[in-house]
């Protein structure tokens, strides 16, 4: 049985993260880590834990957790886990961090986009970057993962194999993206008032949003070179999920079938990405509550252009189910155990 700790519990994604792994039958949570909660009850910060989980929030006081666990999640804002990760730690327990501390790995760039210090920068190169249908052996035993992004998530596996396949020009690539307000977090925040988000639909982070150079820098792996790429998100009045829609221009014609048979090299053997069929649409419902991503695109003959859909649950795929898928992968488990939800309708 694994021993799982968890910083931030009660965010959203660290609530995700415990309904995920309650039913996770090789995984004992041992720590409900929580700054804003300590003492309290978990059942009595989020309702639908009663008479499921008893247990008290605890600090982050990682130290003492690297002695109880056997892997830390830290579902934390940006700065934390550098902030508490040591050698003494890593020696002890693995840490799959949710947060983007060691996700980019040019600490000058993540201290331009994120406008914060890299507390431990020499562990930024042996993270691996969790995004585990591209970098899954990568993932397998290793002591430190970044989580990816939700929003990068999306993005990334909408257009991998286009760009690792020289299918289009990286540097034409717009990204349009929409994201429930879940997204942006649990703090009281006056812009996520209700009245504030409902009946509205709005851009923001335009042209400067923390996911560009991560998205920038992934697609780059990916076709061998730095690409330069358009990334605007927008939030909508729902509670969940991501949708992207995203274009770019061909290098030379291609047909559906084509395509088609790109995206299956890639995906025919992924549990968790589906290409949908012919001129369907991928919608945020249908991915809600679980682990899966749907893709999808359509190619405009009229401009030479493709354009990709993707769509998935910001806070399962894009946050906490693609930390355990993670977790599952590092200690030698089953990819999809623990995940292995249909998703919930209406």
């Amino acid at each position: 049985m694994i021993k799982v700790g968890i910083i931030g519990s009660t965010g959203y994604a660290g609530q995700e993260l415990v309904r995920l792994l309650l039913g996770h039958k090789e995984a004992e949570i041992v720590w409900y880590g929580s700054r804003s909660y300590i003492d309290k009850k978990y059942y009595e910060v989020f309702g639908n834990m009663f008479e499921i989980v008893d247990a008290k929030c605890l600090d982050d006081n990682m130290e003492e957790l690297a002695e109880r666990a056997d892997v830390i999640f830290t579902a934390t804002p940006q700065g934390l886990c550098a902030s508490l990760v040591n050698e003494e730690i890593l020696s002890k327990v693995k840490i799959v961090d949710l947060s983007a501390d060691f996700r980019i790995k040019d600490v000058s760039v993540y201290e331009k986009w994120y406008g914060i210090e890299h507390k431990s920068p020499e562990y930024i190169k042996e993270a691996v970057y969790g995004l585990c249908e591209i970098n899954r052996e990568d993932i397998k035993g290793k002591r430190l993962v970044a989580n990816p992004g939700c929003y990068t998530t999306c993005s990334i596996l909408s257009l991998y194999p286009l760009v690792k396949e020289g299918v289009i020009d990286p540097n034409s690539i717009i990204i349009d993206a929409k994201s429930g307000t879940s997204g942006a977090g649990r703090g009281a925040k006056i812009n996520n008032l209700y009245c504030e988000v409902n009946e509205n639909i709005k851009a923001y982070g335009v042209t400067s949003h923390r996911h560009t150079p991560e998205i920038e820098e992934q697609l780059g792996y990916a076709c061998g070179k730095e690409i330069l790429l358009n990334f605007t998100p927008h939030l909508v009045p729902m509670n969940r999920g991501i949708l992207v829609t995203a274009y770019g221009n061909f290098t030379k014609q291609y047909t559906y079938e084509e395509i088609k048979a790109i995206y299956d090299k890639y995906y025919k053997d992924e549990h968790f990405v589906r290409v949908l069929d012919k001129d369907v649409c991928p919608e945020t419902r249908w991915v809600e509550g679980s682990n899966y991503v749907d893709v999808n695109f359509k190619i405009d003959e009229r401009t030479g252009r493709i354009v990709v859909m993707g769509a998935l649950d910001n806070l399962v795929k894009g946050a906490a189910g693609q930390a355990v898928q993670n977790m599952n992968l590092i200690f030698g488990l089953p990819e999809t155990m623990g995940l292995e939800l249909a998703p919930m309708f209406p």
